[in-house]
């Protein structure tokens, strides 16, 4: 199937300003942009990808340059490994549309050996690709939500967690001490400080600074590792990607934690992200991902994968599924994903999506509030570090035993539910 040019007169509002937002960040970028095409799919965004290019199984990758280039010499230029077992392909001159290219190889060879080159956001998914709500303002010098406990848990425990990065001055939250940037260089949130007087706080800017902090209001003495995977508009290409999670396995963190999520084409899994996640079981270590803020039950990568522990969000009052999170029999467990309270930039910020697009600047003092799987998500790995330091688990172990724990509780109409340690399974 071809994207269609008008696909803006396809989507909801919301969900055309987040797709804009994303094609621009993206066209602008220093590496001489991208150009990112749309593909919308009942009134939200189907997948969203890169144009010209295709990922490719490498043990078919002669036979797709047959069916796309007869009789053409493989040129080496075009091709570079993003993980073994998979490929980037450019497409050669005159270049085919990139789902065209696909559609021609599925025909010969079968779904699932040439996929486009994915873009995933931070908790994506369709209609809406980005976070279920932009930031709301709070009190200054208000507590985080849910509060912090003081047992301990986490010690010993090492997350790695793919995000937009850290912000410089996350320390000065208490409970942000010792957590870490990947490469101080490179994983800075934003990369460039924030510019003006107050500070004009950019979309996405704060995001993974929110949600380390929610990880370690639920298990403190947590080592967490936070890398600025997704610096362009809170998004990241699938073949941009997955190299530095691959590099990241060297690290043997304990937990991958990644709040990124994306609908394909066709609902096929991500390939690159599939050779990723098999030396991840190989080396022991478990990943944890958000199910995404599209209200639907459609698979969302890579949290669909089985074997990754995907956390949809409960609404407010933790009886029931949050209006925006995704859902189905993919989906492993729910916590908390709605208000909640936790460390963010200050300054002002402009909403940039619709209803609030033209509301007037919001200002923040170091505190927001948000809502969204990507902070539902970091309850469960925190309750996986927390038991792991009190009972000598490994992380399969203490996931599973949890899992386990969540299944017994679970809600009817929702499913299993994880709460913070110390909160009632249904508060009023």
């Amino acid at each position: 199937m071809t994207e269609s040019d008008d696909w803006r007169d396809s989507v909801i509002p919301k969900a055309a300003d987040e797709a804009d937002h994303v094609i621009r960040s993206f066209r602008e970028a220093p590496d001489g942009g991208k150009e990112i095409k749309v593909v919308p799919a009942n009134a939200g965004i189907g997948h969203l990808y890169a144009e010209g290019e295709i990922l490719v199984r490498e043990e078919h990758l002669d036979r797709v340059l047959e069916i796309l280039e007869p009789g053409a010499e493989r040129d080496a230029s075009r091709i570079r490994r993003i993980i073994d077992g998979v490929a980037l392909l450019t497409l050669g001159e005159p270049q085919p549309l990139a789902l065209d290219a696909i559609d021609a190889i599925d025909q010969q060879l079968g779904q699932g050996i040439a996929t486009p080159n994915h873009v995933l956001t931070v908790a994506g998914g369709q209609p809406t690709i980005c976070p279920a709500t932009e930031p709301q303002e709070v009190y200054y010098d208000i507590e985080p939500f849910p509060s912090m406990c003081h047992d301990g848990g986490g010690d010993g425990v090492l997350v790695y967690m793919a995000d937009t990065g850290l912000l410089r001055d996350a320390a000065t939250h208490s409970w942000l001490h010792g957590v870490r940037m990947a490469n101080p260089l490179e994983d800075a949130d934003p990369k460039e400080p924030l510019q003006g007087d107050p500070p004009q706080i950019t979309p996405y800017t704060g995001h993974g600074t929110f949600v380390a902090g929610v990880l370690r209001c639920i298990a403190p003495n947590t080592e967490i590792l936070v890398e600025n995977a997704f610096a362009i508009a809170g998004s990241e290409l699938e073949a941009d990607l997955v190299p530095r999670l691959d590099a990241a396995l060297v690290l043997s963190p304990d937990i991958f934690h990644l709040t990124i999520a994306c609908t394909s084409r066709n609902d096929l899994p991500l390939i690159a992200f599939q050779e990723w996640l098999r030396k991840v079981r190989q080396q022991g270590g478990v990943c944890i991902a958000a199910a995404g803020n599209s209200g639907i039950d459609r698979k969302v990568w890579p949290a669909a994968f089985p074997g990754v522990i995907s956390v949809g969000a409960l609404g407010g009052d933790w009886r029931g599924r949050a209006n925006f999170s995704n859902f189905g029999s993919w989906v492993d467990v729910y916590a908390p994903g709605r208000d909640l309270i936790n460390a963010f930039a200050t300054g002002t910020y402009k909403c940039h999506v619709y209803p609030y697009a033209d509301d007037p600047p919001r200002k923040f003092y170091g505190m927001a509030k948000w809502s969204g799987t990507s902070f539902s998500t970091p309850i469960v790995t925190g309750l996986i570090a927390s038991r792991m330091s009190r009972t000598g688990e490994t992380a399969r172990q203490a996931a599973a035993a949890l899992l386990a724990e969540a299944r017994a509780q679970a809600i009817p109409g929702v499913g299993p539910v994880l709460l913070p340690a110390g909160y009632p399974l249904q508060p009023r």
